[in-house]
């Protein structure tokens, strides 16, 4: 099977490019590096030509409103192209409870990008994943004011990067879902504790302060953004993940 995986060179698209190699399939990393922007258009037609599989894997450079046009912009053109080029299948990896908070407009954005993709003319398959383990550095640090860190008690289940590759490959190698498949780590943690249990882990002379305003999951209420009963619960716990 012939893959184009755009932002292959990425976080998960790097993995889930070794992973389709691996297994015997032809995956193609596409990205600015490679000379396909999704954004132009430049380049984009002739590297998902012929493919079996299209993996969109590109992420807005920012979480403001333009992130709302970069999302209405990329799907636009990659559904052209794949259409144009013969592709019989398009993967997008989302966010689990992404219509669940319309106050975040980057999680508006994501679900304008998912109903682009099923309203397009091609066979498709969305992965919704919880937030990335390998992010909580960052969202610990975007609230850090000196030696405090302040985290919103917001419930959260993260999944490592590894199983967001490894269901991301699997489903680019099946048929399409025309539908949506959720997956989430194995533990729920409210964000505060989970800064404690990192700062735990790893101390660097912060200490966690729990603040319902601090940073962009403020804004995110109940279980929003945890996994339901229908979700494919990986395998790596984060406590495993930090040691």
């Amino acid at each position: 099977m012939k893959c184009a995986v755009i932002g292959g060179t990425g976080l998960i698209g790097s993995q889930v490019v070794k992973k389709l190699n691996a297994a015997g399939h032809e995956a193609t990393p596409l990205s600015l590096s490679t000379g396909v922007d999704v954004i132009t258009g430049q380049g984009l037609e002739a590297a998902v030509a012929g493919a079996d599989v299209v993996v969109n894997l590109t992420n807005s450079p920012t979480f403001d409103e333009a992130s709302l046009a970069f999302f209405q912009t990329s799907m636009d053109n990659v559904l052209a192209a794949s259409h144009k080029g013969g592709v019989g299948h398009v993967v997008i990896l989302s966010i689990v409870g992404t219509d669940q908070v319309p106050d975040m407009v980057y999680y508006r954005a994501k679900t304008l990008q998912e109903d682009l993709l099923k309203a397009g003319p091609i066979p498709y398959s969305i992965v919704r994943a919880t937030q990335f383990m390998e992010f909580i550095a960052a969202v610990m640090s975007s609230t850090t004011e000196g030696g405090t860190v302040r985290l919103p008690s917001t419930l959260i289940q993260p999944i490592a990067a590894q199983d967001v590759s490894d269901t991301v490959a699997d489903v680019a190698a099946g048929p399409p879902l025309n539908g949506t498949l959720n997956i989430a780590g194995p533990d729920v943690f409210s964000l505060d504790e989970l800064g404690r249990v990192t700062l735990n882990a790893h101390p660097d002379g912060r200490t966690v302060v729990t603040d319902d305003t601090a940073g962009m999951f403020a804004g995110v209420h109940g279980d929003a953004i945890i996994a339901k009963d229908d979700a494919r619960i990986a395998l790596t716990h984060y406590s495993d993940w930090l040691s």
